[in-house]
């Protein structure tokens, strides 16, 4: 008989990718999987496209909104209803433990395995814990943590520093592919631009507002989140994308410098590529400020640069790029001493250890 495991996590790109670097794992050793999401996030596209023979399963869903609306009305009902779909899915799945990425999908899953006393592991990635994940780490069995200082806002009975879990297929990307699937050459630095799976307003603006000066120095790809690409810009050298899959990792493979928000699972994934990057944390007027710690933690250790978004401008922006790639030696030789991370098959043999 099958062992079985489920999965939750969703609202993002992020909540998501580090659950699909250990499915296949589980996949590969004969488990059971099953994933539980919304009905319409963005983790049902992922999973559906990337999985197709893992079981999705769907709950309701508050937001957890930390801003005044009248939908937070609604919430605690949406949440309420949320643990009871859970756990019917749960009792029906009897799975070994529940592994948890966050976003507010998460939280009546882990609330419905805690009453029916199934394991839960919780993976944090940010440099301090998000709201669903405060709210769900009480019921936890672990919580693995992404930054060395998390741990003292986790208790430490139950952290366990790990680093990133980055998806195996990152490290098997291929360059000449990469260029090839762009349209590019060797002729100039290739710039990877991530707005993130919702892409980023701001970045996307000062792209495509520049972008015949940026392409006299460059050669872009621009993966600008959904409904955002602007057809009638595309040209030689220039590749916008709404989101990619595994094409990714050859276009990482390609990328010389790279710019992005500060979410840490994308910036580890750069970190464990040695790709130089130029990171525009989300502001705290629009978040909870957690990129901006990640931010700050990367540039300290020499590893990027950062530029706060109310102080982005093209010349600053520029000028940036350029010390990127002209100091590029120097972030990879700085990159190349750290190994912050598991890769999913480490991530699989751990926590088959402590679910024994």
């Amino acid at each position: 008989m099958k062992k079985k495991i489920v999965f939750t996590g969703g609202g993002s790109a992020g909540h998501v990718s580090v659950n699909t670097a250990i499915i296949p794992e589980f996949l590969k050793n004969n488990w059971e999987v099953t994933y539980i999401g919304s009905e319409k996030g963005i983790e049902r596209e992922i999973i559906e496209k990337e999985f197709p023979t893992v079981n999705y399963q769907t709950v309701s869903v508050g937001k957890l909104r930390r801003y005044m609306s009248l939908e937070n009305l609604k919430d605690p009902f949406r949440v309420i209803k949320g643990i009871f779909d859970a756990r019917k899915i749960l009792k029906q799945i009897r799975p070994e433990f529940v592994f948890s990425k966050g976003g507010f999908v998460s939280v009546p899953v882990v609330l419905a395995a805690k009453m029916l006393r199934i394991p839960v592991f919780i993976h944090e990635s940010d440099y301090t814990p998000g709201l669903a994940n405060k709210l769900a780490m009480p019921f936890a069995s672990k919580i693995f943590t992404t930054f060395e200082e998390t741990e003292k806002h986790v208790a430490k009975s139950k952290s366990i520093y790990i680093g990133a879990v980055l998806r195996d297929g990152i490290f098997k990307g291929n360059a000449d592919k990469g260029r090839e699937r762009s349209g590019f050459d060797k002729s100039k630095p290739v710039l990877l631009v991530m707005g993130g799976s919702l892409g980023a307003v701001r970045i996307n603006n000062l792209i495509t507002e520049n972008l015949d000066d940026l392409l006299g120095f460059y050669q872009i790809i621009h993966i600008c989140g959904k409904g955002n690409v602007q057809e009638n810009l595309r040209k030689k050298g220039y590749q916008p994308f709404e989101y990619v899959h595994e094409e990714l990792f050859d276009m990482l493979a390609c990328a010389d410098v790279v710019v992005s928000r500060a979410g840490s699972n994308s910036i580890y994934e750069f970190l464990g590529l040695e790709i130089p990057m130029l990171l525009i944390p989300l502001s705290a007027n629009a978040s909870r400020g957690d990129q901006i710690l990640n931010a700050a933690s990367f540039e300290n250790q020499g590893f990027s640069k950062v530029i706060q978004e109310e102080n982005l401008t093209y010349q600053a922006f520029s000028d940036t790029l350029d010390h990127l790639v002209d100091e590029s030696p120097q972030y990879k030789a700085k990159m190349h001493q750290k190994r912050p991370f598991k890769t999913g098959t480490e991530m699989y043999e751990l926590l088959i250890q402590l679910q024994k």
